[in-house]
């Protein structure tokens, strides 16, 4: 890598295969929510046509299975982790709002192994490079309230809670 090529933080540009695969699993949830969020069988389709772009071979793939089916099959309870937390009602969150927060939450809910700072961190890129221009802020304020309530003695060791 020349050093022009570097970004001006020093780290490589290069996106990690987690980082992949949770940007193909927005798009997959994505356009779930777009046909509905409800027929689960529609999600072999979206699963195909996203497994099919180019630098996909690149992302963990296992991972983007797992946030894409867990995202998708607990969307409900998962809504009903992050709902207290939004400001408006459901269904006037963008749709890349919501694939974002059922991700994060999936994510803070599912799999305590990955720390909480990470699943909101990834969350909050994920807005930031797709959403609106003010969707991370969004994002983050909810997720960070939810990592409260169920990862506490993780938030509060950290010297959050």
């Amino acid at each position: 890598m020349t050093e022009s090529s570097k970004p001006r933080n020093g780290r490589s540009n290069a996106r990690s295969a987690r980082r992949m695969a949770r940007e193909f699993a927005l798009q997959g949830v994505y356009a779930w929510l777009l046909r509905g969020g409800v027929d689960l069988a529609e999600l072999g389709e979206i699963d195909a046509h996203v497994r099919d772009a180019d630098d996909f071979s690149q992302a963990d793939t296992q991972w983007y299975h797992t946030l894409l089916q867990g995202a998708t099959h607990q969307a409900d309870a998962l809504r009903t982790r992050f709902v207290p937390y939004i400001d408006r009602p459901l269904p006037e969150l963008s749709p890349i709002e919501h694939a974002v927060l059922l991700l994060g939450t999936f994510e803070l809910v599912q799999h305590p192994e990955v720390p909480y700072r990470v699943a909101i961190n990834e969350s909050v890129e994920l807005a930031k490079s797709f959403g609106g221009t003010d969707g991370y802020r969004f994002v983050n304020g909810v997720l960070d309230k939810l990592a409260a309530e169920v990862r506490a003695p993780e938030v509060q060791s950290a010297g959050r809670g």
